[in-house]
């Protein structure tokens, strides 16, 4: 088999990952990495041992010097929606981290391009791929809680200090705040493990006199009057992500990967679970390759960010703006 050639767009923290997924794939080669801080493109080529494998400061002039199948971005927000474009226009198939981009106008070019161009684009949201959130999906779907009522969704974490002074909280950059970066993975898991849409939208959001939005409550209606409380809080001490899913006959409770179901008449389950069986680069190369369709597609992460947007405006806040 031919190798699947790659080139990576940004090599910050989260490229490592791609990497070294993509590294135990022995049909895939990583060919070039393009990143304008030269120590970070230094420092992935020596860990993970990337041997003849280029380095450019600019993903065009990679474009256009080298041959290459595929794309993944790893990038600032911002800067998302032109690489891929460009990636796309010359005919490489692209795998985009989160967001897939600022605006769902900008999602929707993606969409269309890679669709023209018959590419595919799939989007990074790892949690498809965690068997505790399929298992949530599919409970939820084969109807074992009845029919569902209500969901609350809380991501709490240490954003503020975690990013003090980095591009995440430069909104020209990141395209806006926690909500923006960590938030649009529980956005994600609320819009795919439900597969309802969104009817409802109100928002409070607070700055804390940073340059982007670090706390939002919100509170949606789904359609067929499902209920949703989504709490995304960058303002605190740590990481925890909770999700109750409630039905006519149970509820699903996860708390920082632990799941517990509960039924009426106090009955507890814990499920067994199986092995994680792919994930998001595996599945990528997998598409491209005709073994499955893509399975984070860009119609569904544009439905992300058309959620993300909603948010902002019913609170009447643009991250740019308010900068």
């Amino acid at each position: 088999m031919e190798k699947v050639k790659i080139g990576i767009i940004g090599t910050g923290g989260i490229s490592h990952i791609h990497v070294q997924q993509l590294s135990k794939l022995n049909y895939v080669e990583i060919t070039a990495v393009v990143d304008p801080d030269k120590k970070n493109r230094d420092i992935i080529i020596s860990k993970f041992q990337l041997e003849d494998v280029k380095e450019y400061s600019d993903h065009r002039e990679m474009l256009k010097e080298i041959e290459l199948t595929a794309i993944v971005i790893c990038s600032l927000h911002t800067l998302h929606f032109n690489q891929a474009m460009d990636s796309l226009k010359h005919g490489c198939h692209v795998l985009i981290e989160k967001p897939m981009a600022c605006s769902e106008e900008g999602a929707q070019k993606l969409i269309d391009t890679a669709n023209n161009y018959n590419k595919v684009l799939q989007v990074s949201y790892q949690r498809h791929f965690e068997p505790e959130f399929l298992f949530i999906k599919d409970t939820i779907s084969n109807g074992e809680i009845g029919k569902l009522t209500s969901v609350t969704a809380s991501l709490y974490q240490d954003w503020k200090h975690l990013t003090e002074g980095t591009w995440r909280q430069d909104p020209l950059l990141s395209g806006g705040g926690m909500l923006m970066d960590s938030g649009s993975h529980i956005i994600d898991v609320l819009l795919w493990t439900t597969g309802l849409s969104v009817t409802e939208v109100s928002t409070q959001i607070e700055t804390h006199n940073s340059n982007v939005e670090l706390d939002s409550f919100t509170s949606l209606r789904f359609d067929q009057d499902v209920l949703v409380g989504l709490n995304i809080i960058g303002y605190a001490p740590c990481w925890h992500e909770t999700y109750v899913f409630c039905g006519e006959t149970g509820g699903i409770f996860y708390e920082n990967g632990k799941i517990t179901i509960r039924r009426l008449g106090g009955v507890v389950e814990t499920p067994d679970l199986p092995a994680k069986e792919t994930n998001q680069d595996k599945s990528f190369i997998d598409a491209i390759l005709g073994k499955h369709e893509a399975l984070v597609p860009g119609y569904f992460a544009k439905e992300v960010v058309k959620l993300t947007e909603a948010i902002y405006q019913s609170a009447g806040y643009s991250p740019r703006k308010n900068k």
